[in-house]
């Protein structure tokens, strides 16, 4: 059985706190403001991978306002989401992540992205593809308010 699910994020930029994209520090001014630590990437592809396996969202697993994930690491939900599928007999076999953002550009930090995600999920570089683009200057991403990511993620059972 092969089955494919749809994540969205987005989150305002706030000064004072560090920029994670796919687990990576991000040198920038600004991070994501978020009650875990705002990474946009991985909330996507979290809800992607559950959404595909039909088991909810991130704010089943992880809600805000729960004190056991305020200010916790992105990568930590995403090794607990990873052991919720693999609970019910999921395997992942793709994700396809773009994000949207005015700034910082991202294009160098792609491929340590991908390799923070495959570590995590312990599956192949291969099974990743991160990409990212603007809105040319359009609404709030393109004014520079924050990052908005779309990703998609095919599992099988």
């Amino acid at each position: 059985m092969i089955r494919t699910g749809i994540g969205f994020d987005t989150h305002r930029f706030s000064p004072g706190i560090p920029l994670f994209l796919g687990g990576i520090n991000i040198p920038f001014d600004f991070g994501l403001l978020g009650y875990s630590d705002g990474d946009v990437l991985i909330h996507s592809v979290i809800d992607s991978i559950l959404g595909a396996c039909s088991l909810g969202d991130i704010g089943d697993y992880f809600p805000s306002g729960d004190s056991d994930f305020e200010n916790i690491s992105s990568l930590i939900l995403l090794e607990k989401t990873n052991e919720i599928i693999k609970k019910s007999s999921w395997d992942i076999v793709n994700i396809d992540a773009t994000i949207v953002a005015e700034k910082p550009r991202l294009k160098k930090f792609v491929g340590e992205m991908e390799n923070s995600i495959s570590i995590i999920l312990k599956i192949s570089l291969d099974q990743i593809n991160i990409k990212s683009t603007s809105t040319d200057g359009l609404g709030m991403i393109g004014k520079g308010e924050g990052i908005s990511v779309l990703s998609i993620a095919t599992v099988q059972k």
